[in-house]
């Protein structure tokens, strides 16, 4: 055999190591998927009655924007599926479920929270009348059901129908039965729904 071609059992192991270690790549390190910034969006509307400039991620309820963002803490989270009432607001007037609404719905649009009612020393008269007939007990739904009962009675002021009324196209009268009708959607876990009627039943003038 030609010395020039003699290869020994060492070298050739050493040489196909060689050959691994330059043909073979590390492994590289998974690297986590980019998470894309959330979409944001300007909203501008009067809470309470003062301008709130905000910039939110777009899924972003009402509820928590008064709450986590204005640290409007009176409103509620109850169920957070519009079922119990505790976040009641009135936006414009009307009352709403504000954890079923976007923030950014409300451009313009004017929102009263429970602290936009009355504050110590000069309650709104619906505060003033729970207080007075203990309408609430552990307390934590009475925010939206101060602000349910207040939009009801103006509801009723303004003939709007409920479907408890014998006659639809007649002027709504504030009986019990009619308020509690209305009401409905404002659960108090505590059971104080009577006091809660003698409040509203006081500030209407109600008899029946």
């Amino acid at each position: 055999m030609d010395d020039g071609l003699a290869v020994s059992r060492r070298g050739v192991l050493m040489g196909g190591a060689a050959t691994a270690a330059l043909t073979v790549a590390p492994p590289l390190e998974a690297q986590p998927a980019p998470h894309p910034s959330p979409p944001a969006a300007k909203v501008a509307f009067r809470v309470n009655g003062g301008r709130q400039e905000l910039t939110l991620d777009t899924r972003t309820t009402l509820l928590d924007a008064l709450r986590e963002h204005l640290r409007l803490t009176g409103t509620k989270k109850g169920c957070d599926h519009g079922q119990c009432g505790a976040c009641t607001v009135m936006v414009n007037g009307e009352r709403i479920n504000s954890c079923l609404t976007f923030a950014v719905m409300h451009e313009g649009d004017e929102v009263t929270t429970i602290e936009g009612l009355g504050k110590p020393g000069n309650l709104h008269p619906m505060q003033a009348a729970f207080v007075k007939h203990d309408g609430y007990q552990c307390g934590y739904c009475t925010p939206g059901q101060v602000c349910s009962a207040v939009a009801v009675l103006d509801e009723i002021r303004r003939g709007i129908p409920s479907h408890v009324q014998e006659d639809i196209t007649g002027k709504p009268r504030a009986t019990r039965m009619e308020m509690r009708e209305r009401m409905s959607g404002n659960i108090c876990r505590c059971g104080a729904y009577s006091n809660i009627a003698d409040a509203m039943a006081e500030v209407a003038g109600a008899r029946g």
